[in-house]
């Protein structure tokens, strides 16, 4: 993977500023085949703040794979298009008739499902819950029931500011037999992987900070 990203030239990112600090790091392991100020880097629009989002043009970004040059699409954290921007993109390549081909990555969802000891064979991601606590309520004895009915996992994530009001709605929501798994930092030397039953977790604190992204999951 590494090589591959080395070699190509044209990148669509999240943010360019952090895709070229990430090249550098390429850049000591294998040499980049072009001086990193000659990649061309392009940017994925951002919804304006406050505003519905708009289904925005994407071929543009495709400019260069539409000319035959290989075009690499990168993102913040995890894997592109998982639980991160970028599936439009993707979705527009397959338009055009352009072949995709996935690179492999750290992906924190299924980091934090293959370390959480819930089923893996049947999950779901919900993504973010609401922010309304009624509203949160609800939705958290929503996937409770789903677990208990189907088995299937259901793993989410939250804005890490509001990791710990999060943490308290599902140790007030959750049956006492839910299990509930936390993990942050995958791959980090301070990783955090752990899962209890809801009840189990009352009497102890919160593993998680109200500044580290986590990724929350529930089974039974």
């Amino acid at each position: 993977m590494i090589r591959q990203a080395a070699r190509l030239t044209h990148w669509v990112a999240e943010n360019a500023k952090t895709t070229r600090a990430f090249l550098k790091r390429v850049d000591m392991v294998v040499p980049l085949g072009r001086p990193l100020q000659d990649i061309v880097i392009a940017e994925l629009p951002r919804a304006a703040k406050g505003r519905p989002a708009a289904a925005p043009d994407l071929t543009p970004l495709l400019a260069p794979a539409l000319q035959g040059i290989d075009l690499g699409l990168i993102s913040e954290a995890g894997l592109p298009a998982v639980a991160d921007p970028g599936a439009a993109l993707v979705q527009a390549a397959h338009a055009q008739g352009i072949v995709v081909t996935p690179l492999a990555g750290p992906s924190s969802l299924l980091l934090a499902l293959a370390a959480s000891g819930l089923n893996g064979q049947s999950f779901a991601f919900v993504g973010y819950l609401p922010q309304d606590s009624a509203q949160r309520t609800l939705r958290i004895q929503e996937l409770d029931a789903q677990v208990h009915k189907t088995g299937q996992s259901q793993l989410f994530i939250e804005t890490p500011y509001r990791n710990a009001a999060l943490w308290e709605a599902l140790l007030k929501t959750l049956r006492p037999g839910t299990r509930l798994s936390v993990a942050s930092g995958l791959t980090m030397a301070d990783a955090i992987v752990v899962s209890r039953r809801a009840a189990d977790w009352k009497q102890v604190s919160a593993p998680t900070k109200n500044d580290v992204p986590a990724v929350f999951a529930i089974g039974r």
